[in-house]
């Protein structure tokens, strides 16, 4: 039966086109389909929204050849400082700080713009004959009972082999497939923007754990920073109806003046938080990657990261079962990329859910012992290394694409 190409890719964000620019160096064709249209997609102004990638993460972008463009639009990251407090009194005394020379492989990680990663992985999509970009199209049906095929709201029916769903937590491919999630919401909202300031950042980030939820300092290039402000969805519903001034006027007693005086750049973003993770990330000829797989805390900036270790290793186990003469949509092998990756997720979902829980709170007993945990891993080379080079993402069972080696 002739497909119209090996593999159906749902979701045109970040995850689906950076795995169809894996697949196509090891042969595969791909469709990837994308429910915005390409001027959504490829806008070129600042909009306030930039992604913080773990030094795995680059390597993977450097083995499909777009991270030597990238990096001169990105700010790496040396060093990152974690602190417990209030708004308004400054942090506690006790602290954890990351130096990135204290691991051999370099930065633990770069921030870059969401515009300058989506206009490189679009560029990328265009270029490569084996990927055919279908921007504006939605898929209302699906069928992956023998093969893969689906059905577009203008009513085109497209077929492959294996059906890859990185549509984001509320996936369609993944509901119509019968997948249902686990998890709950955390009762906070994720307010995100990026402000310039007077000082210079020297490439810090800053993660400061108040009662009501977490606010991550990011730097980026310049004197700008990307923020990820955690507040109770009571509290970031009045910030949101702010005007930028009142919104400012909020932000700085949590901020401080460490950085000088502050101003937005962009727009400004809201996110309910919660964890949520799909039961299965396998079924007949379909695998969910990313967000769809997926949903953990920000609090440790790991999930585009997540995504980008789904994408190396589908690839991995799909390419390797081809070249081995197996058929790479088949349920066994689809459940060997299930096996390397929900261990791991399920992992950093735990650490995240117990990190936010610990810390957005007033608790005057929870306060002192994180404060003195906080202190205590400080003070330990051998454990603050370990932190350092989870943060870089390079622990674990690595794909080869995560090492910065071809498929």
């Amino acid at each position: 039966m002739a497909h119209d190409a090996d593999i159906l890719i749902v979701g045109g964000g970040l995850n689906g086109p950076c795995l169809a620019l894996a697949l196509s160096q090891a042969g595969f064709s791909t469709v990837v389909l994308d429910a915005l249209s390409a001027e959504n997609r490829g806008a070129d102004a600042f909009d306030g929204r930039s992604y913080a990638l773990a030094l795995a993460s680059t390597r993977l972008l450097a083995a499909l050849g777009l991270w030597d463009d990238l990096v001169a639009q990105a700010q790496p990251i040396l060093e990152i400082t974690a602190s417990d407090g209030r708004a308004g009194e400054g942090p506690s005394p006790f602290f954890l700080h990351f130096d990135h020379a204290e691991i051999e492989e370099g930065p633990m990680g770069h921030m870059i713009e969401d515009r300058y990663l989506r206009q490189a992985l679009l560029a990328a999509m265009e270029a490569d004959p084996r990927i055919t970009h279908r921007p504006g199209a939605r898929v209302t049906a699906q069928d992956t009972a023998t093969g893969a095929s689906v059905t577009l709201e203008d009513g085109t029916t497209l077929s492959g082999r294996l059906l890859v769903g990185a549509d984001g937590r509320q996936s369609g491919t993944a509901a119509r497939a019968g997948i249902k999630r686990t998890g709950w919401e955390y009762g906070q909202t994720a307010l995100v923007c990026a402000i310039a300031h007077e000082k210079p950042h020297n490439g810090i980030a800053h993660q400061f754990f108040m009662p009501p939820g977490p606010l991550a300092i990011l730097p980026l290039p310049g004197n700008r920073s990307s923020i990820v402000w955690s507040e109770t969805h009571a509290a970031a519903a009045k910030l949101t109806a702010m005007d930028d001034a009142g919104y400012l006027d909020h932000l700085r007693p949590r901020f401080g003046d460490f950085l000088g005086e502050i101003r937005l750049e962009g727009r400004r973003f809201s996110y309910p938080l919660g964890l949520s993770l799909a039961n299965r990330f396998v079924a007949p000829h379909l695998a969910l990657v990313g967000d769809a797989a997926h949903g953990v805390h920000p609090i440790a900036g790991q999930g585009l990261n997540l995504g980008f270790r789904d994408v190396a290793a589908l690839a991995e186990v799909l390419t390797d079962a081809r070249r081995r003469g197996e058929d790479f949509a088949a349920l066994d092998v689809l459940e060997r990329y299930q096996s390397w990756r929900r261990f791991d997720t399920a992992a950093l979902a735990a650490a995240t859910d117990a990190f936010n829980r610990l810390f957005s709170n007033d608790n005057p007993v929870l306060r002192g012992t994180r404060d003195i945990g906080l202190g205590v891993v400080n003070a330990l080379p051998g454990i603050r290394r370990r932190f350092i080079r989870e943060a870089a993402g390079l622990t674990g069972d690595l794909p080869r694409l995560l090492q910065g080696r071809p498929l």
